[in-house]
């Protein structure tokens, strides 16, 4: 399994539900007492087979492992009944998931102060990432917080030069696929646009991305650049640690169980890659050359180092902006074109949109007031939540404000270090707040909506994510200039149900299998 032997494992598991059954049993009666204190009822318990909760969790793993993670989320709240929107379930440890907006708000803003992130993502992601500013929290986060915000300003993210190059890049790509008929043969769209926002998202934090676009399909006839090859090395190991991280997240407080070799390697290679260009930028600092790279053009690395010259800062600081950006905009871009290709009214009518409001240029003000694409690319946050379930655990005792008792009207209490799972894909998919066909891709429901904490695609409160219209900005622009290249997709996937491959962000387990017809005017 991993570093430790059977043997020792076996030993840890079972020590481990012997301290939490005690420890359960002397937190029992203090919680029955300040739950009727404060008036709160229980929410609904999901039925288990074992009191431990491992059952659940391999269950959790299963479906995991099968591509259908969130609708199992999903499907556990529904047999509980259609009105139940928050449960206690047993998975190692307590655990309670709610799909209630109301509760959303309090652990987001009403109550935020009693809610943050636990723990157990620090110890899962620090072999990979470092100690940085999506694991931290208290003063720590604060001092990330306060480092990274500066560098994602308006006047960043609306230079879309760097954007435009690289799209430039993928669609040269994409001309190598094209056939005499002015279609692309059969394409899995999803590695174009995964290299598309893994470069843009490498040179805007470390300035270099010269030479790295490299072909998803791996043809034997391209060159092979030493550099692209090196990057295509990083950005393999960056993502297969990823996987590792998602698992070690599920088991909780037993996460740092979960390791292998592999996993060491992955994350040695990741850092080897990231530690050599702040070495080559921290010399070139010591030497006096950083005014004239500065003026050349915005580089995260640059404006970091104006404040901190700790390498194992940058690097992790670095790292957690990386993680963080590159999978979820490629993830969102590539569920939006999915999508497209199977509602063809919905591509026809976004493309004369983009064709109407775009023919003067793309500037970041267009992109922003576009009502239609936005209605796209929320509607694809629905459907597909990129980020499918949101973690936080009780800084305090607390309370949330409903899913109490037989109606699920009354508060429910939860002790300090209980951990709340917001599943946020089974909130978008309740039909009492979206309508009767929630299950359709329709974008005109969000013609005069009004959203509230029922779609929280980058979280909400103090931990809001920070990149947030950087990654609307970037997915925008590339759907913009996609849809004003082609003017015809086809869905070239054989029937079946969705699959959600979710290692922290969501993606297509199909991929996206399309084909493209280039318009004929350029």
């Amino acid at each position: 399994m991993g570093l430790l032997s059977l043997n020792h494992v076996f030993f840890l598991l079972c020590a481990f539900l012997v301290f939490n059954l005690v420890k359960k049993l002397q937190s029992s009666k203090r919680s029955d007492a300040e739950r009727a204190h404060r008036a709160c009822k229980a929410p609904p318990i999901v039925p288990g087979k074992d009191p431990f909760g491992i059952v659940r969790l391999l269950e959790a793993m299963k479906a995991s492992r099968e591509e259908r993670m969130p609708q199992y989320v999903a499907m556990l709240m529904d047999q509980m009944g259609r009105d139940v929107h928050t449960v206690s379930a047993k998975m190692l440890n307590d655990l309670t998931v709610t799909r209630d907006p109301a509760n959303v708000e309090a652990i987001f803003a009403t109550q935020a102060n009693d809610f943050d992130i636990g723990p157990n993502r620090l110890e899962s992601f620090k072999p990979l990432l470092g100690v940085g500013v999506t694991t931290v929290r208290g003063e720590a986060w604060r001092h990330s917080r306060a480092l990274l915000r500066p560098q994602f300003s308006r006047e960043q993210i609306s230079d879309l030069d760097l954007e435009e190059r690289h799209v430039q890049a993928m669609f040269r790509m994409l001309d190598k696929r094209l056939q005499h008929n002015g279609w692309t043969d059969v394409i899995d769209f999803q590695p174009f646009l995964s290299d598309l926002t893994h470069i843009v998202a490498i040179e805007m934090l470390y300035g270099s991305a010269a030479g790295l676009y490299k072909s998803p399909t791996h043809s034997q006839d391209l060159p092979v650049d030493p550099e692209a090859a090196k990057f295509s090395s990083f950005s393999h190991h960056l993502e297969s640690g990823k996987s590792w991280l998602y698992e070690r997240m599920m088991l909780g407080r037993l996460g740092w169980l979960f390791g292998s070799r592999s996993f060491s390697r992955h994350c040695q290679e990741v850092h080897r890659y990231v530690d050599n260009i702040i070495a080559a930028k921290l010399k070139n600092f010591q030497s006096g050359k950083e005014e004239e790279s500065s003026r050349d053009k915005f580089v995260f690395l640059d404006e970091l180092a104006k404040h901190t010259r700790d390498p194992l800062e940058l690097r992790n600081e670095t790292l957690h902006v990386l993680s963080a950006s590159w999978d979820t905009t490629a993830a969102l871009i590539g569920w939006t074109f999915y999508f497209l290709a199977r509602n063809h009214i919905v591509f026809q009518k976004l493309r004369e949109v983009v064709l109407a409001e775009f023919a003067g240029g793309i500037d970041f003000l267009r992109l922003r007031d576009c009502q239609y694409l936005h209605h796209c690319i929320n509607e694809t946050f629905r459907c597909a939540a990129v980020i499918p379930v949101i973690e936080r655990m009780c800084t305090q005792d607390t309370t949330l404000p409903r899913g109490g008792g037989a109606d699920g009207q009354s508060p429910v209490f939860l002790p300090k270090d209980s951990r709340i799972l917001i599943a946020t894909y089974a909130m978008q998919q309740r039909a009492d707040i979206w309508g009767s066909d929630v299950e359709a891709f329709r974008p005109e429901r969000w013609e005069g909506r009004k959203v509230g904490y029922e779609f929280v695609p980058f979280a909400g409160g103090p931990r809001k994510c920070i990149g947030q219209q950087f990654a609307l900005t970037e997915a925008a622009f590339t759907i913009v200039r996609i849809l004003q290249r082609f003017d015809g997709i086809e869905n070239m996937e054989p029937p079946g149900r969705i699959r959600f491959h979710h290692a922290l962000t969501n993606t297509s387990g199909t991929g996206v299998q399309i084909r493209l017809h280039e318009a004929r005017a350029r």
